[in-house]
């Protein structure tokens, strides 16, 4: 909603409030507006469409998902970098049902800029490894299922690689 150099302003308007309001000998109104920057802060790395698309995710509304990424509209200056990365990723994820060549590029991109946790990682490079696997690049997606391998330590996606590991071996 709000670019991510308003967030900070705010947040710096609210701490020289709280500073006025100790100089003022109200400590209480101080300590609130000083928790009340955390707001601010913890939208600056956590972009709140993002949140709100990931939530939406998870209930599995694919349409909702897209609606709060839709209003992010120019995301190279509203996030940082990370939230970029997280903005490509889900951008891959509901482009890669239509339309491989659009998902393969915010895969990657995704990748590139980097995705907190491998998770999210394995869940991209397994994306792509389904996309070269389409497209019969055998060398790629192999080389990418043994990086989904070495991320994906607790087993999740253990039975899609066991999938594409049966597909390969047909082609």
């Amino acid at each position: 909603m709000f670019n991510k150099n308003i967030k900070l302003v705010f947040a710096g308007i609210l701490v020289a409030l709280s500073v006025w309001q100790f100089s003022e000998g109200n400590i209480g109104n101080g300590i609130f507006l000083i928790l009340l920057t955390a707001i601010p802060i913890f939208l600056y790395y956590r972009n709140e469409l993002i949140l709100l698309a990931f939530f939406e995710l998870r209930k599995q509304n694919f349409d909702g998902a897209k609606k709060w990424l839709s209003k992010i509209t120019n995301p190279e200056k509203a996030l940082v970098k990370k939230q970029q990365g997280y903005y490509n990723y889900m951008q891959g994820l509901m482009v890669s049902q239509t339309n491989l060549n659009q998902s393969e590029k915010f895969f990657k991109k995704a990748i590139e800029l980097g995705l907190n946790m491998d998770v999210d990682l394995a869940i991209a490079k397994l994306n792509l490894a389904g996309i070269a696997l389409s497209r019969r690049r055998k060398i790629e997606a192999t080389n990418l299922l043994a990086e989904v391998k070495k991320l994906d330590k607790q087993g999740m996606l253990k039975e899609q690689m066991t999938m594409m590991k049966e597909q390969l071996k047909r082609i």
